[in-house]
């Protein structure tokens, strides 16, 4: 059952981890199948992290719940790294179940060399592709400093309104990542935020009841307009 959280956000809390995932993955074929029947294709951006992954497993036994002939396969961040490298949201998703299901279209992020150039020219496959529509679903994670696709506290890309990809110098971490800006996430028919475990009980409650302006950049998915979903489980959302 969704909670109405605020104007711009609403919540779930289907139970514990293993409950909680099996609905994220049922939600995920629900946007799929009623993509598909509105429209012939259902584009989704991919997360990285330990929750999509779950998700993704799941996803690979549901062979016959979705025409993943349709499914059109993009990413929501992505690190400077090559397509097979340990660390690649690509390849997390393609082992988890995506290289299993005869996909229909995958575009993947090309962060490990000429980032900046790369990230333009995704930005305009995504206008070619799925036009102002943009996605029919965005995944997404928060992480324990707030941060969600690669929008860390700090990060030039945070103040980014016009663009749909950017390269964004990540200084925490001295590197750069290729991600979708708040713009894209906001504008995209369904963004949402996955936070399971005992590791975001603290996070959570602090971006969901942190007014804007806010230190944390997952306060700023979801708009009027385009209201995020966030899913949770008994653990993460302890502290609401």
């Amino acid at each position: 059952m969704l909670t109405h959280w605020d104007e711009r956000r609403d919540i779930t809390i289907p139970g514990d981890t293993e409950a909680t995932l099996d609905f994220a993955a049922s939600h995920w074929i629900a946007l799929a199948r009623h993509a598909i029947a509105k429209k012939g294709r259902f584009a989704v951006a991919l997360s990285g992290g330990s929750t999509p992954k779950a998700i993704f497993e799941k996803l690979k036994t549901m062979r016959d719940a979705v025409d993943w002939r349709a499914v059109h396969l993009y990413w929501s961040d992505e690190r400077a790294v090559s397509a097979d490298h340990p660390d690649s949201n690509y390849k997390m998703a393609m082992d988890a179940a995506f290289s299993h299901l005869p996909i229909g279209q995958i575009h993947r992020m090309k962060g490990e060399s000429l980032i900046e150039k790369y990230a333009l020219e995704y930005e305009e496959l995504i206008k070619k592709e799925l036009g102002a529509t943009l996605f029919d679903l965005v995944m997404l994670g928060v992480g324990e400093d707030g941060h969600t696709a690669s929008l860390f506290p700090g990060s030039a890309g945070l103040d980014e309104n016009k663009r749909l990809v950017i390269a964004n110098h990540i200084p925490q971490k001295n590197s750069w990542r290729m991600t979708l800006t708040f713009r894209c996430i906001n504008e995209s028919a369904q963004a949402v935020v996955y936070a399971l475990g005992p590791s975001k009980q603290e996070i959570v409650p602090l971006v969901l009841k942190s007014a804007l302006p806010s230190s944390y950049p997952a306060s700023y998915v979801g708009t009027a307009e385009q209201k995020a979903l966030w899913i949770l489980d008994s653990q993460a959302s302890l502290n609401l």
